[in-house]
């Protein structure tokens, strides 16, 4: 069953200071604040922020039961088992607006042969993302 609103699959990252990669999240790919839930301190202890109708959750990096199955790209030489995909509707000038705020370019803004363009990128804290106009909900099904 599908979700009434939005996706169904939701990415979660941790952060170490996750404050701070919502500003960059949200100055640099165009996330918008859908619900940020902070402790006493001021630490993030869940955000999510929304892309059109898609969404990441985020928090910061905890050692609990659940945070001690995950790792930081640099604790495992910057590599990933995973990266959000996000469709944008102009991916040149979303790669252009991600490379200005400082974005780690991984892989360049190209012309895709099926169709679309992509690129993939690091922000500040070394997770990977990949952001397309390639919208595989629009492709022919195989």
């Amino acid at each position: 069953m599908s979700p009434i609103h939005g996706s169904a699959i939701i990415p979660c990252l941790r952060y170490r200071d996750a404050n701070a990669a919502i500003d960059w999240l949200c100055r640099a790919f165009g996330f918008e604040r859908h619900a940020v839930h902070r402790d006493e301190h001021g630490g993030v202890q869940h955000a999510q922020l929304s892309y059109g109708a898609g969404m990441v959750m985020l928090g910061e990096v905890r050692d609990n039961d659940f945070g001690r199955h995950i790792v930081q790209p640099d604790q495992v030489g910057g590599r990933e088992t995973q990266c959000a995909c996000v469709t944008v509707t102009d991916c040149r000038a979303h790669y252009e607006r991600a490379r200005a705020a400082g974005a780690d370019i991984v892989d360049d803004y190209e012309e895709k042969p099926y169709g679309g363009a992509g690129y993939s990128c690091r922000d500040p804290e070394g997770h990977l993302w990949w952001f397309g106009s390639y919208d595989p909900w629009q492709s022919p099904q195989a």
